[in-house]
Formats: structure tokens, C-alpha cells, sequence
């Protein structure tokens, strides 16, 4: 349980961290790194389970910092994304890396990314080993050291 209740405390001071943030986060480039990193972490483990996709979704509709964007674009490119990695997973891995590579010139933008990878991540008190790894793919991404979050 103590491990859980750190999860969910890390998560909650990294939400806190974004909407601190939030004015700042408005940029295409965010909108589209934010959904693709999304898309990543529910997408980790290689599949995509109907139950973990509206479980995310649900997320980003509700998201205080991706409030900035509208709900039906951000879903829309959510599943853009998830549709590249259902159809190749390994290729689609490499778009959307890309695609969150994208805001690297931005470090207030590329660490907001990787918080919300790690908040997503640990929505359902598990951010299990694939995620943490996609997560850390993604910190190479930006060039943001994956020890800053403990990954």
C-alpha cells in the first residue's frame, strides 16, 4: 500500500506542477505531443485494451491543463495515434516518438509531456515496467534525463 499511496502522491504533485503551468501550455506542438504521448502509454504494453483506451480518454476530456484544447480534437488525435500503433506497433512507437520529439526546443512543454505521460501512467495506481519504459523512450525524445522522474 505504501508504494501505491507514493504513486498516487507523485502523480498528484506533478498535476499540480502542470496546472501551474497551464497558461504556458498552449502551443500546437503540446496539444499534439501530450496526445501522442497519451496514445504511448496506453498503448505500452503493445495492445490496446478498450477498457484502458476510454479509461484514458476519460482523462483527457477531464484534464485541468488540457482544458486549453478543445475535448473532441484532442480525442480525435488521441486515437490517431493509438490507430498507428494498433496497426504497427514498432513503427507507430517511432511516429509518435517523433511527433513528441517535437516540443525538445521547449522544456517547460517537453517536461509538462513526460509529467502527463506519468500521470497517466498512474491513473489506475499501477505504472507498470511498459509504461515506465515507454516513458523513459520518450524523456530520450526531449532530452530530458528519465532520472529526473525516477524512471
Amino acid at each position: 500500500m505504501a508504494i501505491w499511496n507514493q504513486l498516487r502522491q507523485s502523480a498528484q504533485n506533478m498535476q499540480s506542477q502542470l496546472i501551474a503551468r497551464k497558461n504556458e501550455l498552449k502551443s500546437g506542438a503540446f496539444r499534439d505531443a501530450s496526445m501522442a504521448m497519451c496514445a504511448l502509454v496506453a498503448a505500452a504494453d503493445g495492445t490496446i485494451d478498450p477498457a484502458e483506451r476510454q479509461r484514458v480518454a476519460a482523462l483527457i476530456t477531464t484534464n485541468e491543463v488540457l482544458a486549453n484544447f478543445p475535448a473532441d480534437d484532442l480525442q480525435r488525435r488521441f486515437n490517431d495515434y493509438l490507430t498507428k500503433l494498433q496497426t504497427d506497433f514498432d513503427f507507430g512507437k517511432v511516429s509518435v516518438l517523433q511527433e513528441i520529439g517535437k516540443v525538445k526546443k521547449k522544456p517547460t512543454e517537453a517536461r509538462a509531456v513526460i509529467q502527463i505521460g506519468i500521470v497517466i501512467g498512474g491513473a489506475d495506481g499501477n505504472f507498470d515496467k511498459t509504461e515506465q519504459a515507454v516513458v523513459r523512450e520518450a524523456c530520450f525524445a526531449v532530452g530530458i534525463n528519465p532520472e529526473e522522474f525516477d524512471l
